[in-house]
């Protein structure tokens, strides 16, 4: 979380000020067949954190968010939440435990309103037994709830299919609300969009980290990325080179620990 106190480096976590850990990675690495995609990456997401984890395509990013979100089980390592060890078998297991993720696709239907894509899977219904029917006035107010939460312009009866890039990010982050995260993990939210809807998204996250949900941020925009984030790790071949306060790096030290220009710091 930022720091607040005078003399205190912005971005940086004291230990009197540190926030829980939600979320320790232990040595964890990830062949597949003779590929290493992953090698004894350690990593400590706190609540109300926002990480930016970086690197050059093929670094291993996509790799390690998917194995916190359940979709790749890790080849070695260990996992913990609230000082226990948790295995994910299936994205199911991770939701469960309160990790969401946020895909670049966003997993939409454009057919569908904002409300409607929010409860994807998850809708409300009433009725007795096998007669139940979908209830649409809870689901478009809770929905509604959520966008004002998130400070978005997005409306519940909005249809997907007519939003910007920033109004159907708003409707991927509200669904992942909807789940009440502990960490909210984030793939590349701002590729292909405008400025302006740049500019909503990064505060989409800040209302997250607001909320003391932890985000994970894989960007390849480095402003984005020092705009929003409270720590930076790089990822270079598999291989976790950097981990420290945005405050004490520098988008010229990022690039060179991207590039293999600077080793590790």
């Amino acid at each position: 979380m930022r720091a607040d106190q005078p003399g205190q480096v912005p971005g940086e976590v004291t230990s009197e000020a540190a926030a829980p850990t939600v979320l320790e990675l232990s040595r964890i690495s990830k062949h597949f067949g003779a590929i290493q995609a992953l090698n004894d990456v350690s990593l400590t997401l706190r609540a109300g954190e926002v990480v930016g984890l970086m690197g050059d395509n093929g670094a291993g990013k996509s790799t390690l968010v998917k194995i916190v979100a359940g979709n790749y089980p890790p080849s070695d390592g260990t996992m913990r939440m609230e000082d226990r060890e948790v295995v994910f078998h299936k994205p199911a297991d991770a939701r469960g435990e309160g990790i969401e993720i946020v895909y670049q696709d966003l997993a939409l239907c454009d057919n569908l309103t904002a409300a409607e894509n929010v409860y994807l899977g998850r809708e409300l219904t009433f009725g007795v037994g096998p007669f139940k029917v979908l209830n649409y006035r809870a689901m478009f107010q809770r929905a509604g709830e959520l966008f004002a939460e998130l400070k978005s312009e997005t409306r519940p009866r909005d249809l997907v299919r007519r939003m910007s890039g920033g109004q159907r990010q708003a409707v991927a982050i509200a669904r992942t609300r909807l789940a009440d995260p502990r960490i909210v993990l984030m793939d590349e939210p701002t590729a292909a969009i405008s400025v302006r809807q740049i500019a909503e998204v990064l505060n989409l996250i800040r209302r997250l980290r607001d909320h003391g949900i932890a985000v994970v941020l894989i960007s390849h925009r480095m402003p984005d990325v020092f705009a929003v984030a409270d720590r930076i790790v790089v990822l270079r071949r598999g291989t976790k080179v950097a981990d420290k306060p945005i405050a004490r790096s520098s988008p010229e030290e990022v690039t060179g620990l991207i590039t293999g220009a600077i080793e590790s710091v």
